[in-house]
């Protein structure tokens, strides 16, 4: 009997140590092979260095396959060792498992199956960066801001995005219910919402009253560059006098259409933004290819919490290179560069490589880009509250002390952070009336003209 157990214990080890060097081997493959395709040779020196760390995590996953109560396949144990491994770097890095990966190599352009939202993590937690206009997300009340707790009853702390998309999309006109978490609510309220194919318009203009062009971004897609450029071509064509750009809620989209759009307003040469990452092969420089096609006319960027990624290397361009001038909320701060590495069984690596800097060298990672002008959005109703407590006020005669409501509460005095985020631009394309944003946005372009006008008269009389 003793001779069994020995020999038991003999195998038990053996297989330990095995399982020791076939680790250590597998993870010492595994990051070389990507620093040999990515990186120079002092950084392979330092991966090597790292060596002596993967014996820790050879010898607790060797005690686990020994020890565990059950039986536990090591490559689902290294697998959930990497998905941890990169959750630990920010939450836009993340390994793919082979069905992931395929499904985001067939992506297809322009629209596809879910809800209509743009999300990302925050503090852990799956957040709504924008909903998509006159999508199922924003007809059942999703807000910017929001935190999405649950998908289909299963928690989403600590879920990789790929994960949660996967969750959420699915055959068009199937129910998927997520529970979303918000200042203001007093418990997590579930929503159901049928999915939809989400079918894109990246550009909409409207030429306004007075001579005021208007071009909403909605994301930036395949021909959000050449729309643009037809929409201006129209309205200098109508003798537009100034242009307001609207980039709220643009969640962003394509890095080459930002440069396209930007280099319609600025001068060839310029810096519209740049990379730094850790390598030279991460550090690149965007500037303006040829002449600006549409200048001599005053233009103001709107920008909000839903601005992300693309939109705010525009915005942040046009501010830096004073070519417009910003009104609206501080933007979302999403600038950084993720790479798709493939792996071995068909599996892939999303990993961030770099960051996005504006032409004066601002960070837009996790800062945003700060409007000159700041003007919070007012729901219609609250605009309308403030009006009347204006006129009680007035008719009172300042017998209230003069404290005038700003309308910003709910009917129970209760005030919801939140509810003044991006629900402003799921109405008619322009809605002067509810929409204050935009209301300051012209009356800069009429001060701009005022200013121009008065500018031009001191010239004439010297």
């Amino acid at each position: 009997m003793p001779s069994i157990q020995k020999a038991h214990r003999m195998k038990k080890l053996n297989k330990k140590g095995q399982t020791r060097i076939t680790v250590i081997a597998f993870f010492f493959v595994f990051f070389l092979g990507i620093a040999l395709g990515a990186v120079k040779s002092n950084s392979v020196l330092a991966m090597v260095k790292t060596y002596d760390d993967l014996e820790l995590f050879a010898d607790v996953l060797s005690l686990i396959e020994t020890n565990y109560v059950d039986d536990v396949e090591s490559s689902k144990l290294v697998e959930g060792a990497i998905k941890g491994m990169l959750r630990s770097l920010d939450p836009h890095s993340s390994y793919m498992s082979p069905e992931l990966y395929k499904e985001m190599q067939v992506e297809t352009d322009g629209e596809f199956g879910g809800l209509g939202i743009e999300i990302t993590i925050n503090e852990g937690w799956l957040t709504v960066v924008t909903p998509m206009d006159a999508t199922p997300a924003w007809r059942a009340g999703i807000l910017a801001g929001d935190k999405i707790v649950k998908v289909e009853g299963k928690s989403t702390h600590d879920m990789t995005l790929m994960e949660a998309v996967r969750l959420m999309r699915g055959k068009p006109g199937t129910k998927v219910t997520i529970t979303i978490a918000r200042d203001g609510f007093e418990e997590p309220k579930d929503y159901s919402i049928i999915r939809e194919i989400i079918h894109v318009t990246s550009v909409k203009s409207k030429m306004l009253e007075g001579g005021w062009g208007y071009i909403r971004i909605r994301n930036f897609s395949r021909d959000t560059g050449a729309d643009t450029k037809k929409a201006l071509n129209e309205f200098k064509s109508e003798g537009m006098k100034g242009l307001v750009l609207d980039l709220r809620n643009d969640p962003g989209g394509l890095l080459n259409q930002a440069v396209a759009v930007s280099e319609l307003f600025l001068n060839k040469g310029e810096l519209i933004v740049y990379t730094k990452g850790r390598i030279p092969s991460q550090n690149m420089r965007f500037t303006v290819k040829n002449e600006k096609e549409f200048n001599g006319f005053p233009m103001v960027v709107l920008v909000n919490q839903g601005s992300a990624s693309a939109s705010e290397i525009v915005a942040g361009a046009m501010q830096d290179l004073k070519r417009a001038i910003l009104v609206g909320e501080q933007t979302f701060g999403k600038g950084s560069v993720q790479t798709i590495i493939p792996l071995k069984k068909n599996a892939g690596l999303r990993l961030t490589t770099a960051r996005y800097f504006t032409p004066s060298g601002r960070q837009i990672h996790g800062k945003g880009i700060e409007p000159d002008i700041i003007e919070a959005f007012v729901p219609s109703d609250q605009q309308k509250n403030g009006d009347k407590n204006k006129q009680k006020a007035k008719d009172n005669n300042g017998k209230n002390g003069g404290k005038i409501s700003n309308g910003g509460s709910t009917k129970n005095g209760n005030h919801v952070k939140g509810t003044k985020k991006s629900r402003s631009l799921a109405r008619p394309l322009v809605d002067l009336k509810n929409d204050n944003q935009l209301r300051r946005a012209i009356a800069v372009l009429k001060s701009w003209e005022i200013i121009g006008d008065i500018q031009k008269q001191q010239t004439i009389s010297k």
